[in-house]
């Protein structure tokens, strides 16, 4: 187990610079340009592909990292250039995710290399959780799976919304229903593969910020799916199944939904996320304060604007150390006995909408216009406190957590 540290060792300082040049040469050129056409920046992830950022390798390396910083250093440095390429750039990952924390060693080589293709031929993926009517609310999942046995296919039905490259990916993985009785518990992931007959893709959304990310409904219409496809097996979804049904009739051991599992592996990814985006308003802030004078002088000399960019900077970085702490934790196996990995998506979403707030302020009418970028960060900022887990929710999880109570 690696020790608990702030300091990053040579080869992730190395790597976080390599990020920060691709962030500032390549993404926060594109910005302006792919927020105003909400269209996927194809060329942006291709030269990703190219120079090895969106690769199978680089995100294994870096979920791998024992340290537990790697990924949430990727994602600081991504979304410090710009929330919505990044967005694009990481959004396979989820899937992703989803196949490493619940699918089997021959799922995971099979399917995640699938997932990014390679630098002459890109792919992408997406994980399909969220429906029309059961966001939060999880347990009023619809999106249901039937087992065919006498042809060892899942059949699916039902309708997934705000998925991010929902559609338009190669691979999906897709959350649903196999036994209606247990709620949330009863719950399975699957693998939809590319070209599968009964999957399209829905609306696609015109969104208030995130523009560059392809975001759309996915609807799956008989949509049918190997056995193999579903994640962890038929022998493990019989055996947790089993255990809900114990539980529910007789109280006892909890257990996890393969949706929530996902979830809990990225919570402190979306911190950072959130992170890297409150810290480039920040320091378009304080850039601007610096230099833009007003009345004979420099603003940052009034205390007015001085004491935000002092309260910036301390949320800035009270955040990336929660974000810090959690992914340690996950990486390393430390159960979050308080909810440590909501905490830190709550803080740094907060932070984010805050903090890119106090910035338009700082930047007075030209923060408001779109010629300086913190405008579209506010804007990005807002679906931090939304998207895998509304900040009402993670409140609900950590104090549940902190008191083994059923609050509602």
């Amino acid at each position: 187990m690696a020790e608990f540290t702030m300091e990053l060792n040579d080869e992730q300082k190395e790597v976080r610079d390599w990020l920060h040049g691709f962030a500032a040469d390549v993404i926060r050129p594109a910005a302006a340009e792919w927020d105003e056409r909400e269209e996927t920046p194809w060329p942006v992830i291709q030269e990703a592909a190219k120079v090895g950022i969106y690769s199978l390798d680089f995100y294994a390396q870096q979920y791998f990292d024992q340290t537990g910083l790697g990924i949430p250093m990727a994602m600081e440095e991504l979304f410090w250039g710009d929330a919505g390429i990044a967005l694009s750039i990481v959004g396979t990952g989820l899937a992703a995710v989803g196949v490493l924390a619940n699918g089997t060693e021959e799922q995971i080589g099979t399917w995640v290399p699938q997932m990014y293709g390679d630098a002459n031929d890109v792919k992408l993926a997406a994980f399909c959780s969220s429906e029309p009517d059961a966001g939060s609310d999880v347990a009023s999942m619809r999106t249901r799976a039937v087992y065919d046995e006498a042809k060892d296919e899942w059949v699916i039905n039902g309708t997934k919304t705000w998925a991010t490259n929902g559609g338009i990916a190669n691979v999906h993985v897709v959350v649903a229903v196999v036994d209606p009785e247990l709620g949330s518990k009863g719950h399975a992931s699957f693998i939809v593969p590319p070209n599968t007959p009964g999957l399209s893709q829905g609306q696609k959304f015109k969104k208030h910020g995130i523009r560059a990310s392809h975001t759309a409904e996915v609807i799956l219409d008989n949509v049918r799916v190997p056995g193999s496809c579903l994640l962890g097996g038929k022998e493990k979804l019989d055996e947790r199944l089993a255990r809900a049904r114990e539980r529910a009739r007789t109280g006892g051991e909890r257990v996890k939904n393969a949706a929530m599992a996902t979830f809990e592996a990225s919570r402190p990814a979306v911190g950072a996320m959130a992170v890297g985006t409150a810290r480039a308003a920040y320091e378009v802030a304080l850039d601007y304060a610096t230099t833009r004078e007003q009345f004979g002088r420099q603003i940052i000399d009034n205390q007015g604007v001085a004491f935000q960019l002092a309260d910036m900077r301390t949320q800035v970085d009270a955040a990336r150390l929660l974000v810090w702490r959690a992914s340690w934790m996950a990486i390393n196996g430390k159960p979050f006995t308080a909810a440590e990995g909501s905490m830190s998506k709550l803080f740094a979403s907060e932070t984010a909408k805050k903090v890119t707030a106090q910035a338009i302020q700082i930047l007075g009418g030209n923060g408001y216009t779109r010629e300086y970028p913190v405008e579209r960060m506010h804007r990005d900022s807002a679906i931090y406190t939304i998207f895998e887990g509304t900040s009402e929710i993670q409140r609900l999880v950590i104090a549940r957590t902190l008191s083994g109570m059923p609050i509602r």
